[in-house]
């Protein structure tokens, strides 16, 4: 009987990394098919600001929940452009996390898809550190929605990070004023085998980029293949 569970010890420990993994390819796949939706709506995320974005960061299904004080969790995916200065293709993925609280009366739960957009250098820079809270470390606001819509607003060129929503089937900009971003260390490790930052993925070019996230970086290169944004 000890040797049975020995074994069976031993099964789960060498499967382990293959689930780890498969898990990690799911979120990428996932935020893929989220970035594909939210981009083939009528009213979505304007062109110029896509293009003058220096990264993206999607968040498929992140839970709320809450009975009195509420609360934020979602697990997903920055990408950058590749290049010192932003300037060239879609780069390697970095499993990131989403964790924020919001206080008032809400029962049972929801799950909401984010994109957020980060406009400039100084917005990248603080999506490096160990931890960003959205308001504080770095300025956020409700990113504008329409093809049309005016990128020239005050709130839009102050702004290090536009953040939107998507839930129920109805896209808008959201404040996420509180919530705090951070790599997911843990994930990133299942997919890439090692502990790795974002700055070493991001600008170091410390892993490659993965066949699940060929669908993302493909979009993302099709969708808006050169940086616009003003250096």
């Amino acid at each position: 009987m000890n040797r049975i569970f020995v074994f069976a010890g031993m099964m789960l420990m060498l499967a382990w990394p293959t689930f780890s993994q498969d898990k990690e390819r799911e979120r990428l796949q996932e935020s893929a098919t989220v970035l594909k939706e939210i981009l083939g709506m009528p009213d979505d995320v304007p062109q110029d600001l896509l293009d003058r974005a220096e990264c993206v960061i999607i968040y498929p299904s992140v839970i709320k929940v809450a009975i009195g004080i509420g609360g934020s969790y979602g697990r997903g995916v920055l990408v950058c452009r590749s290049g010192k200065d932003f300037s060239g293709p879609w780069g390697t993925p970095v499993m990131f996390a989403l964790e924020g609280g919001s206080f008032g009366f809400q029962l049972g739960g929801q799950a909401t898809d984010f994109l957020l957009l980060v406009m400039n250098p100084k917005g990248a820079e603080s999506i490096m550190g160990s931890k960003v809270k959205l308001g504080a470390d770095a300025s956020a606001a409700a990113g504008p929605k329409g093809r049309t819509a005016s990128a020239a607003t005050d709130i839009v060129m102050k702004a290090e990070i536009l953040s939107y929503s998507r839930s129920r089937g109805l896209f808008a900009g959201i404040s996420l004023e509180g919530s705090t971003l951070r790599s997911d260390g843990g994930a990133n490790q299942n997919l890439y085998g090692k502990e790795l930052t974002a700055r070493q993925i991001i600008f170091e070019g410390a892993a490659k980029t993965p066949p699940a996230a060929k669908a993302l970086i493909d979009l993302l290169n099709k969708k808006s293949p050169k940086n616009l944004s003003d250096k």
